[in-house]
């Protein structure tokens, strides 16, 4: 479970650097100590139950790529169950920021991100929204144009992929009233 009396995610906004796509509406949100998982025997299990439970699926347990990457069919959660890592995000120009041991990111599709540094023991989850497809580029791998289009069509997600429903996701990400 989610720790409770959360501050709101930190939020960062990358703008297109004619390589890395990213997303020129969605920020990306960094939950910091979302998950207390000091006691935890096995400190992945946290993040796969909560992410599983409000829609982001197809979880899987590695690090980070070392190289820029990005996708253009899905968003992303990263929770960080062990460790810490130094992370890009944002694509060659983008920010580095510092993320431990039960943080957890949202990428919204387009977002590059690589690792620069982390320590022996880092283990990450990732999951996608079960409602997005999965792709993974790099910067020249697909028609810039084509990558753009392809982020404009993700849907949003159902749900926060910490706090479910009624979590910061859905308002930070909410479509644009017109």
């Amino acid at each position: 479970m989610p720790m409770t009396d959360q501050a709101p995610p930190q939020a960062c906004l990358f703008a297109d650097d004619g390589e890395t796509p990213n997303n020129p509406v969605l920020p990306l949100l960094v939950y910091r100590r979302a998950f207390d998982v000091a006691a935890a025997r096995d400190p992945a299990v946290p993040f796969e139950e909560a992410f599983a439970a409000h829609g982001w699926g197809r979880s899987w347990r590695n690090g980070i790529y070392d190289f820029l990457h990005f996708h253009t069919r899905t968003h992303e959660v990263l929770g960080i169950a062990r460790g810490r890592a130094r992370v890009q995000f944002g694509g060659a120009r983008g920010q580095e920021l510092d993320v431990e041991a039960g943080d957890v990111v949202v990428l919204p599709a387009g977002t590059g991100h690589r690792c620069v540094s982390a320590s022996a023991d880092l283990l990450v989850v990732g999951a996608y929204p079960d409602n997005s497809g999965f792709d993974q580029k790099r910067p020249g791998q697909i028609d810039h144009a084509s990558a753009v289009a392809a982020i404009a069509d993700v849907a949003l997600p159902h749900q926060d992929p910490v706090h479910g429903s009624d979590g910061p996701l859905k308002k930070m990400w909410s479509p644009p009233r017109g």
